[in-house]
């Protein structure tokens, strides 16, 4: 089973009204350029000691710059116990240039 999630089929399940957790793991800095709205800042160097701010069961999307953070992430959360994890392939870069060209680009 695949950890993924690709940002058209993030898109379509928010469209759907799915209930989706968004964990942003990157930096403050990176968060207040660009973010998916409705997400959760949690950079990656917290995450161990955010868990209490994420269910285990809850699905759960998490998403940085370009997908290398966030797969980290995804695998750390599995590794505790969380149960519904994803990873957002292409990171915020990708969710700009396919779905939403008004999220700003950063290198």
């Amino acid at each position: 089973m695949a950890f993924t999630i690709t940002v058209r089929e993030l898109k379509d399940g928010l469209d759907r009204g799915d209930k989706i957790c968004l964990v942003d793991v990157r930096e403050d800095w990176e968060y207040s350029l660009a973010r998916i709205e409705g997400s959760v800042l949690i950079p990656l160097g917290t995450l161990p000691q955010s868990l209490n701010k994420l269910k285990k069961n809850d699905a759960i999307v998490a998403y940085c710059h370009h997908g290398m953070r966030s797969a980290d992430a995804t695998g750390f959360l599995l590794q505790q116990g969380f149960t519904n994890v994803r990873n957002l392939v292409g990171g915020i870069d990708a969710w700009s240039l396919q779905i939403d060209p008004n999220v700003p680009r950063y290198r």
